[in-house]
């Protein structure tokens, strides 16, 4: 058996771990313990008692795909009666309701849609620009951009550069799942991305100025060791960039999903996140993830080395497909926090303060479940896909066809 008391004690010191540290600790350390040391790293980097959240919405733009991850239940194959791409004045509308709010950002994830062009995103995003000069795009994630890069033939750093002209200004950390080939391929996620190509995406956007998140989707196929050497991929990474605002993890949610299988259990969840924590000294913020645990657990992360709640999010359409569907707006996010012994505040992606709760200084309508992309039955084509050249035999009939 490993000495977990002398790994604590390193801990306690403030020394790195290495690989083989972390995992005896994350294998054996009881649960309290492991507790009390992702809670002592925490405080270090955050001495005052203040726990931050974010309010945007998270706003999934199409959900045609043609990665065919197994683990996911949200996309629907090109061609899908099911399939949708939101219009530009839906996009314009869900920004209203998020800066009526009191939001700040819109997170923009969705799947890889062969029939939508680079073009069209830069599109987008200036018009996005122009109505709402100071609202923050925190969109496209690593295997969003090498899907554009593959679509356009251009080099990812081009692409990047290219969005951020049409006004993107950070990158969500989506779709890392593991970054661990053995497992990417297992998932059907290699082919949208390798453990590699995700880093670099990463690595460019850092070079190019961008903050950006990084996340681990934990509960699939991995050994603990796989997630161990994700977490160790992400510091190599952030000690050569520092490029990395955030960490968030979440247990794979199997309802609806090709792959199947049962969900990791809280307990599970708290450990991965306090050796998250402890293993990712270079990280300032990790994020608790009620959207996947729940209102009591997101809560008790706070004493497992979370010092953020994440956000109120508004809509979610990803984890929803596969069976959860908690909900917080910011009057309860605020009550978890304070309830927890911590004072709530605002801030945005580069995590600035931006003040005290909203709720507390005008009236916000209560929101008691999430918003979803689209009412159900909706089936309409946005006018503006007819300006873009599709690339599938279906994108091309529809395009034909709607006008």
């Amino acid at each position: 058996m490993p000495n977990i008391t002398a790994l604590a004690d390193k801990v306690r010191a403030g020394a790195r771990l290495d690989a083989g540290d972390a995992l005896d600790l994350y294998l054996h350390a009881p649960t309290p313990l492991l507790g009390r040391l992702a809670d002592l790293v925490r405080a270090r980097k955050h001495p005052e008692p203040i726990v931050t959240y974010i309010i945007d919405r998270n706003v999934n733009y199409t959900n045609v795909c043609v990665a065919k991850c197994n683990f996911c239940a949200f996309y629907r194959p090109v061609g899908s009666p099911e399939g949708y791409v939101l219009g530009f004045d839906e996009l314009f509308r869900k920004i209203d309701e998020t800066i009526a709010v009191g939001g700040v950002q819109l997170l923009m994830q969705g799947g890889h849609n062969p029939d939508l062009p680079l073009t069209w995103y830069e599109d987008l995003f200036r018009a996005i620009k122009e109505r709402y000069p100071s609202f923050k795009l925190h969109a496209l994630s690593p295997p969003e951009v090498i899907h554009l890069s593959r679509l356009s033939q251009l080099p990812v750093p081009t692409v990047i550069s290219r969005l951020i002209a049409a006004g993107l200004d950070s990158i969500p950390g989506g779709g890392a799942e593991i970054l661990v080939d053995r497992v990417r391929r297992l998932l059907h996620c290699y082919g949208k991305a390798t453990a590699d190509e995700w880093l670099d995406v990463m690595r460019h956007a850092h070079r190019a100025g961008l903050r950006t998140t990084a996340t681990m989707m934990y509960g699939t196929v991995e050994t603990e060791a796989e997630r161990l050497e994700h977490l160790f991929r992400l510091r190599a990474l952030q000690d050569e960039t520092g490029g990395f605002t955030a960490f968030i993890t979440w247990s794979y949610q199997p309802d609806h999903t090709e792959l199947a299988g049962s969900e990791a259990t809280g307990l599970d969840y708290l450990r991965t996140l306090a050796i998250a924590r402890i293993v990712l000294d270079n990280f300032d913020n990790l994020q608790a993830s009620w959207v996947t645990q729940g209102g009591k657990v997101g809560q008790l992360s706070l004493a497992y080395g979370a010092n953020d709640m994440g956000s109120v999010m508004i809509e979610e359409n990803v984890v929803r497909a596969a069976g959860a569907s908690y909900c917080m707006d910011e009057a309860e996010i605020v009550r978890n926090i304070e309830d927890a012994g911590f004072t709530a505040k605002r801030r945005n992606m580069h995590y600035d303060i931006l003040g005290d709760p909203i709720f507390r200084a005008r009236d916000v309508p209560r929101m008691l479940e999430l918003a979803t992309a689209r009412a159900e039955g909706d089936t309409s084509v946005p006018d503006e896909l007819a300006n873009y050249p599709a690339r599938s035999r279906s994108g091309k009939q529809l395009r034909v066809i709607s006008h």
